[in-house]
């Protein structure tokens, strides 16, 4: 993905986050320009719930993220990261993730777009996996606390590196290669994911979010916080508090999201009964 960001946008995208230092082509720099963004840009895929699915080139990513101040899915959250880093000097690559390869097989290849970022040594980048991450992670194997969502960087045996997290009952991963992403297979994922009914992101209201040592989530119905003493849940009970929860943990001033209550409603009785 060769689009290229101007110093202007770089400077937009520098405000949308809060970030106010001199940025250099170093590691401190790639460490505050990631748990900037992580602790301001939510994740979530309301444009794909009202059927507007969002793109994959990273202009668009920073009109939607930026300019109209929403949030995204993995290929616009990291797609903008990627292009900021690059336009300040750093080498980025792009890499194509597997979510739940296990699971589902190589159908999984390309739904997870997360990038590495070469300085003194590697390091995996990626605010766009819910907001898991904090701050990026050597590409090496290791745990980090990543409070409170624990991570580890692990090799699968098969060429692969599998970064893992642990949050809530159900364990979620991803694996890539060390390797220059397919890019028309990332596009062939983000559109099935965008569109197809079998898609999760079509099925399911996901709505992600970091604050310091904190990890929220909304889905469908259900509203989580995870800090330190462990998770609270509550679930929503009208169209006005899906509002009131969007506007007030996840800053997405999105009016339309009322118009999916009634499908969320049908969703979670299908799911919980």
């Amino acid at each position: 993905m060769s689009e290229t960001l101007t110093s202007e946008q770089v400077a937009a995208y520098f405000a949308r986050i809060g970030y106010a230092e001199t940025a250099r082509a170093d590691l401190p720099t790639l460490i505050a320009l990631h748990r900037a963004h992580a602790m301001t840009i939510p994740f979530e895929n309301l444009a794909v719930q009202l059927g507007t699915p969002p793109g994959l080139a990273p202009q668009h990513a920073f009109a939607k993220l930026v300019e109209a101040r929403r949030g995204g899915w993995c290929y616009e959250q990291n797609g903008l990261l990627g292009a900021v880093l690059t336009a300040l000097g750093f080498t980025v690559t792009r890499l194509a993730g597997a979510v739940l390869r296990d699971e589902r097989g190589d159908a999984a290849l390309g739904s997870h777009l997360c990038l590495k970022v070469s300085l003194e040594q590697d390091w995996l980048v990626d605010v766009g996996f819910g907001t898991a991450l904090v701050e990026p992670l050597p590409l090496g194997p290791g745990e980090w606390a990543n409070a409170p969502v624990p991570a580890s960087l692990a090799r699968t045996g098969d060429d692969h590196w599998r970064l893992a997290i642990r949050l809530g009952p159900s364990p979620m991963y991803y694996d890539f290669r060390d390797a220059p992403a397919d890019e028309a297979l990332l596009q062939r994922l983000c559109d099935w994911q965008g569109r197809d009914e079998a898609s999760v992101f079509v099925q399911n209201l996901v709505v992600q979010g970091r604050a310091p040592g904190e990890h929220r989530m909304l889905r469908g119905r259900v509203f989580t916080r995870t800090g330190a003493h462990g998770a609270e849940q509550r679930v929503l009970d009208s169209a006005a508090e899906l509002l009131d929860v969007l506007g007030g943990e996840f800053s997405l001033d999105e009016p339309a999201a009322a118009d999916l209550w009634d499908p969320i409603c049908a969703r979670h009785a299908a799911l919980f009964g």
